[in-house]
Protein backbone atom coordinates (compact mmCIF):
# COMPACT_ATOMS: atom_id res chain seq x y z
CA UNK A 1 0.00 0.00 0.00
CA UNK A 2 1.25 3.44 -0.91
CA UNK A 3 0.74 6.46 1.35
CA UNK A 4 0.24 10.07 0.32
CA UNK A 5 -0.11 13.40 2.07
CA UNK A 6 -3.64 14.48 2.81
CA UNK A 7 -3.50 17.42 0.43
CA UNK A 8 -1.53 20.26 1.97
CA UNK A 9 -1.65 18.67 5.41
CA UNK A 10 1.35 16.76 6.72
CA UNK A 11 -0.50 13.59 7.74
CA UNK A 12 -0.16 10.62 5.39
CA UNK A 13 -3.01 8.33 4.42
CA UNK A 14 -3.30 5.12 2.47
CA UNK A 15 -4.26 5.40 -1.21
CA UNK A 16 -7.55 3.75 -0.31
CA UNK A 17 -9.91 4.78 2.47
CA UNK A 18 -12.24 2.16 3.94
CA UNK A 19 -15.80 3.45 4.12
CA UNK A 20 -17.75 2.35 7.19
CA UNK A 21 -21.32 3.00 6.03
CA UNK A 22 -21.70 -0.72 5.31
CA UNK A 23 -21.04 -1.66 8.95
CA UNK A 24 -23.46 -0.94 11.74
CA UNK A 25 -27.03 -2.09 12.38
CA UNK A 26 -28.22 -4.85 10.01
CA UNK A 27 -31.42 -3.67 8.38
CA UNK A 28 -30.65 -0.01 9.02
CA UNK A 29 -33.47 1.76 7.15
CA UNK A 30 -32.99 1.75 3.39
CA UNK A 31 -29.61 -0.03 3.73
CA UNK A 32 -30.42 -3.75 4.06
CA UNK A 33 -26.90 -4.74 3.03
CA UNK A 34 -25.35 -3.28 6.21
CA UNK A 35 -23.32 -5.80 8.22
CA UNK A 36 -23.27 -6.14 11.98
CA UNK A 37 -20.11 -5.94 14.07
CA UNK A 38 -19.17 -9.62 13.96
CA UNK A 39 -19.55 -9.77 10.19
CA UNK A 40 -17.68 -6.49 9.76
CA UNK A 41 -14.57 -7.66 11.62
CA UNK A 42 -12.99 -9.64 8.74
CA UNK A 43 -13.24 -6.61 6.46
CA UNK A 44 -11.66 -4.27 8.99
CA UNK A 45 -8.91 -6.79 9.71
CA UNK A 46 -8.38 -7.31 5.98
CA UNK A 47 -8.07 -3.58 5.43
CA UNK A 48 -5.52 -3.31 8.21
CA UNK A 49 -3.54 -6.25 6.83
CA UNK A 50 -3.56 -4.59 3.40
CA UNK A 51 -2.00 -1.45 4.85
CA UNK A 52 -5.11 0.74 4.92
CA UNK A 53 -4.82 3.26 7.74
CA UNK A 54 -7.62 5.63 6.70
CA UNK A 55 -11.18 4.93 7.91
CA UNK A 56 -14.28 6.98 7.06
CA UNK A 57 -17.40 6.86 9.20
CA UNK A 58 -20.17 9.24 10.29
CA UNK A 59 -22.45 9.70 13.26
CA UNK A 60 -25.39 9.23 10.87
CA UNK A 61 -24.35 5.74 9.74
CA UNK A 62 -26.64 3.35 11.61
CA UNK A 63 -27.23 6.21 14.07
CA UNK A 64 -23.81 5.84 15.66
CA UNK A 65 -23.36 2.08 15.47
CA UNK A 66 -20.79 2.40 12.69
CA UNK A 67 -18.66 4.66 14.87
CA UNK A 68 -18.91 2.17 17.73
CA UNK A 69 -17.72 -0.68 15.51
CA UNK A 70 -14.74 1.33 14.29
CA UNK A 71 -13.90 2.49 17.80
CA UNK A 72 -13.95 -1.06 19.13
CA UNK A 73 -11.78 -2.30 16.28
CA UNK A 74 -9.12 0.38 16.56
CA UNK A 75 -8.95 0.04 20.35
CA UNK A 76 -8.42 -3.72 20.08
CA UNK A 77 -6.14 -3.89 17.04
CA UNK A 78 -4.17 -0.67 16.51
CA UNK A 79 -2.21 2.01 18.20
CA UNK A 80 -4.41 5.07 18.05
CA UNK A 81 -1.61 7.03 16.38
CA UNK A 82 -1.49 4.51 13.52
CA UNK A 83 -5.11 5.11 12.52
CA UNK A 84 -6.46 8.10 10.61
CA UNK A 85 -10.10 8.31 11.65
CA UNK A 86 -12.62 10.51 9.87
CA UNK A 87 -16.19 11.08 10.98
CA UNK A 88 -18.96 13.52 10.11
CA UNK A 89 -21.61 15.74 11.64
CA UNK A 90 -24.82 17.28 10.25
CA UNK A 91 -27.34 14.61 9.23
CA UNK A 92 -30.20 13.63 11.58
CA UNK A 93 -29.38 11.69 14.73
CA UNK A 94 -32.89 11.85 16.15
CA UNK A 95 -36.31 13.41 15.73
CA UNK A 96 -35.68 16.55 17.76
CA UNK A 97 -35.29 19.97 16.11
CA UNK A 98 -31.66 20.21 17.27
CA UNK A 99 -30.67 16.62 16.50
CA UNK A 100 -29.28 17.63 13.11
CA UNK A 101 -27.61 20.47 11.26
CA UNK A 102 -24.53 22.58 11.80
CA UNK A 103 -25.56 24.86 14.63
CA UNK A 104 -22.91 25.47 17.27
CA UNK A 105 -25.05 23.42 19.64
CA UNK A 106 -25.24 20.37 17.37
CA UNK A 107 -21.58 20.50 16.29
CA UNK A 108 -20.27 20.68 19.86
CA UNK A 109 -22.64 18.03 21.16
CA UNK A 110 -22.10 15.91 18.07
CA UNK A 111 -18.32 15.73 18.30
CA UNK A 112 -18.46 14.77 21.98
CA UNK A 113 -20.94 11.97 21.23
CA UNK A 114 -18.81 10.74 18.32
CA UNK A 115 -15.65 10.66 20.41
CA UNK A 116 -17.43 8.60 23.06
CA UNK A 117 -18.63 6.08 20.47
CA UNK A 118 -15.20 5.98 18.80
CA UNK A 119 -13.43 5.48 22.15
CA UNK A 120 -10.90 8.19 21.41
CA UNK A 121 -10.00 11.69 22.57
CA UNK A 122 -9.85 13.10 19.06
CA UNK A 123 -10.63 12.39 15.44
CA UNK A 124 -8.07 13.06 12.76
CA UNK A 125 -10.66 14.50 10.40
CA UNK A 126 -14.10 15.96 11.06
CA UNK A 127 -16.32 16.55 8.03
CA UNK A 128 -19.50 18.52 7.73
CA UNK A 129 -21.63 15.83 6.08
CA UNK A 130 -23.54 18.38 3.99
CA UNK A 131 -24.39 22.06 4.34
CA UNK A 132 -27.19 23.12 6.67
CA UNK A 133 -29.50 25.72 5.10
CA UNK A 134 -30.59 26.88 8.56
CA UNK A 135 -27.12 27.78 9.87
CA UNK A 136 -24.97 30.66 8.68
CA UNK A 137 -21.43 30.07 7.47
CA UNK A 138 -19.90 32.15 10.26
CA UNK A 139 -21.58 30.15 13.03
CA UNK A 140 -20.60 26.76 11.68
CA UNK A 141 -17.03 27.81 10.82
CA UNK A 142 -16.52 29.39 14.25
CA UNK A 143 -17.82 26.26 16.00
CA UNK A 144 -15.60 23.97 13.92
CA UNK A 145 -12.60 26.12 14.75
CA UNK A 146 -13.38 25.69 18.45
CA UNK A 147 -13.51 21.91 17.96
CA UNK A 148 -10.01 21.98 16.45
CA UNK A 149 -8.61 24.36 19.06
CA UNK A 150 -10.00 22.10 21.80
CA UNK A 151 -7.99 19.20 20.35
CA UNK A 152 -11.08 17.17 19.47
CA UNK A 153 -10.35 17.19 15.72
CA UNK A 154 -7.02 17.61 13.98
CA UNK A 155 -8.27 18.56 10.52
CA UNK A 156 -11.54 19.68 8.98
CA UNK A 157 -13.26 18.49 5.82
CA UNK A 158 -16.43 19.20 3.88
CA UNK A 159 -18.60 17.11 1.60
CA UNK A 160 -20.61 17.74 -1.55
CA UNK A 161 -21.60 21.36 -2.16
CA UNK A 162 -21.21 24.05 -4.80
CA UNK A 163 -17.65 25.24 -5.33
CA UNK A 164 -18.57 28.86 -4.59
CA UNK A 165 -19.89 27.77 -1.20
CA UNK A 166 -16.70 25.87 -0.38
CA UNK A 167 -14.52 28.76 -1.51
CA UNK A 168 -16.56 31.25 0.50
CA UNK A 169 -16.31 29.11 3.63
CA UNK A 170 -12.56 28.73 3.26
CA UNK A 171 -12.07 32.48 2.71
CA UNK A 172 -14.15 33.19 5.81
CA UNK A 173 -11.96 30.78 7.78
CA UNK A 174 -8.79 32.35 6.36
CA UNK A 175 -9.92 35.90 7.11
CA UNK A 176 -10.65 35.05 10.75
CA UNK A 177 -7.57 32.92 11.35
CA UNK A 178 -9.78 29.88 11.89
CA UNK A 179 -8.92 26.27 11.07
CA UNK A 180 -9.61 25.72 7.38
CA UNK A 181 -11.19 22.87 5.50
CA UNK A 182 -8.31 20.70 4.26
CA UNK A 183 -10.35 17.97 2.57
CA UNK A 184 -13.25 17.76 0.12
CA UNK A 185 -15.28 14.55 0.06
CA UNK A 186 -17.15 14.93 -3.21
CA UNK A 187 -19.15 12.71 -5.53
CA UNK A 188 -16.92 11.55 -8.38
CA UNK A 189 -16.78 8.55 -10.68
CA UNK A 190 -16.80 7.68 -14.38
CA UNK A 191 -20.58 8.14 -14.55
CA UNK A 192 -20.59 11.44 -12.65
CA UNK A 193 -17.83 13.88 -13.60
CA UNK A 194 -19.40 17.29 -13.03
CA UNK A 195 -16.83 17.91 -10.29
CA UNK A 196 -14.20 18.32 -12.99
CA UNK A 197 -15.67 21.70 -13.93
CA UNK A 198 -14.92 23.70 -10.79
CA UNK A 199 -14.53 21.75 -7.56
CA UNK A 200 -11.58 19.58 -8.52
CA UNK A 201 -9.56 22.41 -10.17
CA UNK A 202 -10.26 24.62 -7.15
CA UNK A 203 -9.09 21.97 -4.70
CA UNK A 204 -5.98 21.22 -6.74
CA UNK A 205 -5.08 24.92 -6.83
CA UNK A 206 -5.65 25.30 -3.09
CA UNK A 207 -3.92 22.11 -1.96
CA UNK A 208 -7.17 20.61 -0.68
CA UNK A 209 -7.22 16.81 -0.57
CA UNK A 210 -9.83 15.01 -2.68
CA UNK A 211 -11.39 11.98 -0.97
CA UNK A 212 -14.39 11.14 -3.17
CA UNK A 213 -17.36 9.06 -2.14
CA UNK A 214 -18.84 6.44 -4.43
CA UNK A 215 -15.89 6.03 -6.83
CA UNK A 216 -17.71 3.03 -8.32
CA UNK A 217 -21.02 4.86 -8.63
CA UNK A 218 -22.61 3.09 -5.66
CA UNK A 219 -21.77 -0.24 -7.28
CA UNK A 220 -23.24 0.58 -10.69
CA UNK A 221 -19.80 0.37 -12.33
CA UNK A 222 -19.24 -2.97 -10.61
CA UNK A 223 -22.35 -4.29 -12.38
CA UNK A 224 -24.83 -4.34 -9.51
CA UNK A 225 -27.65 -3.07 -11.77
CA UNK A 226 -27.43 -5.12 -15.01
CA UNK A 227 -29.37 -3.56 -17.87
CA UNK A 228 -31.51 -6.66 -18.28
CA UNK A 229 -32.31 -6.68 -14.57
CA UNK A 230 -30.94 -10.19 -14.11
CA UNK A 231 -28.34 -10.82 -11.42
CA UNK A 232 -28.76 -7.51 -9.61
CA UNK A 233 -27.21 -7.55 -6.16
CA UNK A 234 -29.12 -6.88 -2.95
CA UNK A 235 -27.80 -3.35 -2.94
CA UNK A 236 -28.54 -2.91 -6.63
CA UNK A 237 -32.14 -3.93 -5.99
CA UNK A 238 -32.70 -1.81 -2.89
CA UNK A 239 -30.43 1.24 -3.11
CA UNK A 240 -33.00 3.87 -4.07
CA UNK A 241 -30.37 6.62 -4.11
CA UNK A 242 -28.27 4.74 -6.66
CA UNK A 243 -31.34 3.96 -8.73
CA UNK A 244 -32.11 7.66 -8.82
CA UNK A 245 -28.56 8.58 -9.81
CA UNK A 246 -27.71 5.93 -12.39
CA UNK A 247 -29.38 3.92 -15.10
CA UNK A 248 -29.55 6.19 -18.14
CA UNK A 249 -28.49 5.16 -21.62
CA UNK A 250 -25.32 7.17 -21.11
CA UNK A 251 -24.52 5.37 -17.85
CA UNK A 252 -24.83 1.98 -19.52
CA UNK A 253 -22.62 3.20 -22.38
CA UNK A 254 -19.95 4.10 -19.82
CA UNK A 255 -20.40 0.74 -18.12
CA UNK A 256 -19.96 -1.01 -21.46
CA UNK A 257 -16.61 0.72 -21.95
CA UNK A 258 -15.56 -0.32 -18.44
CA UNK A 259 -16.57 -3.93 -19.01
CA UNK A 260 -14.83 -4.05 -22.40
CA UNK A 261 -11.52 -2.84 -20.98
CA UNK A 262 -11.86 -5.11 -17.94
CA UNK A 263 -12.26 -8.11 -20.22
CA UNK A 264 -9.24 -7.06 -22.27
CA UNK A 265 -7.05 -6.68 -19.17
CA UNK A 266 -8.54 -9.76 -17.46
CA UNK A 267 -9.62 -7.80 -14.40
CA UNK A 268 -13.00 -6.87 -12.93
CA UNK A 269 -15.05 -3.85 -14.00
CA UNK A 270 -14.93 -2.46 -10.46
CA UNK A 271 -11.15 -2.46 -10.65
CA UNK A 272 -11.16 -0.48 -13.89
CA UNK A 273 -13.56 2.07 -12.40
CA UNK A 274 -11.36 2.48 -9.33
CA UNK A 275 -8.13 2.59 -11.34
CA UNK A 276 -9.61 5.44 -13.38
CA UNK A 277 -10.37 7.45 -10.23
CA UNK A 278 -6.87 6.81 -8.89
CA UNK A 279 -5.43 8.08 -12.18
CA UNK A 280 -7.26 11.41 -11.88
CA UNK A 281 -5.18 13.03 -9.14
CA UNK A 282 -7.42 11.86 -6.32
CA UNK A 283 -5.89 11.54 -2.84
CA UNK A 284 -7.74 8.52 -1.46
CA UNK A 285 -11.11 7.29 -2.78
CA UNK A 286 -13.52 5.77 -0.29
CA UNK A 287 -14.25 2.11 -0.95
CA UNK A 288 -16.93 -0.14 0.49
CA UNK A 289 -16.61 -3.86 1.16
CA UNK A 290 -19.38 -6.29 2.05
CA UNK A 291 -18.18 -9.38 0.17
CA UNK A 292 -14.81 -11.11 0.57
CA UNK A 293 -13.54 -10.13 -2.88
CA UNK A 294 -14.43 -6.43 -2.60
CA UNK A 295 -11.40 -5.51 -0.54
CA UNK A 296 -8.85 -7.61 -2.42
CA UNK A 297 -10.20 -6.32 -5.74
CA UNK A 298 -9.86 -2.72 -4.58
CA UNK A 299 -6.32 -3.21 -3.35
CA UNK A 300 -5.34 -4.90 -6.62
CA UNK A 301 -6.79 -1.93 -8.53
CA UNK A 302 -4.05 0.31 -7.10
CA UNK A 303 -1.57 -1.58 -9.30
CA UNK A 304 -3.52 -1.03 -12.53
CA UNK A 305 -1.98 1.78 -14.56
CA UNK A 306 -4.26 2.95 -17.35
CA UNK A 307 -2.81 4.48 -20.50
CA UNK A 308 -3.94 7.85 -21.82
CA UNK A 309 -5.71 6.05 -24.66
CA UNK A 310 -7.54 3.74 -22.26
CA UNK A 311 -8.62 6.69 -20.11
CA UNK A 312 -9.87 8.53 -23.17
CA UNK A 313 -11.88 5.51 -24.30
CA UNK A 314 -13.48 5.15 -20.89
CA UNK A 315 -14.42 8.83 -20.82
CA UNK A 316 -15.70 9.11 -24.39
CA UNK A 317 -19.42 8.33 -23.76
CA UNK A 318 -19.77 10.98 -21.05
CA UNK A 319 -21.82 14.12 -21.56
CA UNK A 320 -22.78 16.83 -19.04
CA UNK A 321 -25.53 15.88 -16.61
CA UNK A 322 -27.45 17.43 -13.76
CA UNK A 323 -25.52 18.13 -10.57
CA UNK A 324 -26.11 15.49 -7.90
CA UNK A 325 -25.06 14.61 -4.39
CA UNK A 326 -25.46 17.98 -2.64
CA UNK A 327 -28.31 16.79 -0.44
Amino acid sequence: MDYVKLGGAGVKVSRLCLGMMSYGTPGWPHHPWVLGEADAQPFLKGALDAGINFFDTADFYSTGASEEILGNFVAANMKRSDAVIATKVCLPMGDGPNDKGLSRKHILEGIDASLKRLKTDYVDLLYIHRLDPDTGFEELADALNDVVRAGKATYLGASSMWTWQFARLRELQRANGWAQFRVMQNFYNLCYREEEREMIPYCEAEGVALVPWSPMARGFLAGNQPKDGKGATSRGQTDKIAQGYFGTRQDYAVLARVEKLAAKLDVKPAQIALAWVLAKGITSPIIGATKPHHLSDAVAATDIKLSDAQIAALEAPYAPRAVQGHS
